[in-house]
């Protein structure tokens, strides 16, 4: 199955808990004032590769705890992104998944059906929601660059309908 990335980066420490291979999307509608990567933006750049290909990546390195799929937004190809997720999972890593919507917006699409978008949060262990948000960025935040975002434990979100935090 082919996505459009930006790029990978393996070993990365700041896109999640443990070793992780980021996977950084290409495309995103939001268009965060601020965006630490605004080359990912346009749904034409970056380049396309195959799902198998990524995985291949993520099977070579014996070091790593799992992948982070960031952006761009990853639920802008949210078909791929879902697909390698779940072999991720499959694979026993963990799956980070950094989206611009909230929480509620994804509630909202899965709502009205969108499919896509109930699989990639199903296989998703924590998700950090928001839009960066310039005027709230703080450095003392883990894994996130704005105090509006949230890292969400998935599943027991999921489990209980309520957002919980980690």
């Amino acid at each position: 199955m082919k996505v459009r990335i930006a790029g990978l980066v393996n070993d990365s420490i700041t896109d999640g808990s443990g070793l992780r291979l980021s996977v950084f999307s290409q495309g995103c509608p939001h268009f965060c004032r601020g965006c630490h990567n605004p080359a990912t933006h346009d749904p034409g750049g970056g380049h396309e590769t195959d799902v198998t290909a990524i995985l291949a990546v993520l099977d070579a390195n014996p070091l790593l705890d799992g992948i982070t799929l960031t952006g761009g937004e990853p639920f802008f190809q949210v078909s791929p992104m879902a697909k390698l997720a779940e072999e991720t999972q499959r694979r026993g890593f963990s799956v980070w998944t950094y989206t611009g919507y909230r929480w509620e917006e994804l509630m909202e699409k899965i709502e009205k059906g969108n499919a896509g978008f109930a699989k990639l949060l199903k296989h998703t262990d924590v998700l950090v929601d928001g839009r960066y948000e310039s005027k709230l960025r703080s450095l003392s935040l883990p894994f996130r660059g704005s105090s509006n975002q949230r890292l969400i434990d998935v599943a027991r979100s999921l489990a209980t309908g309520s957002v919980i935090e980690l």
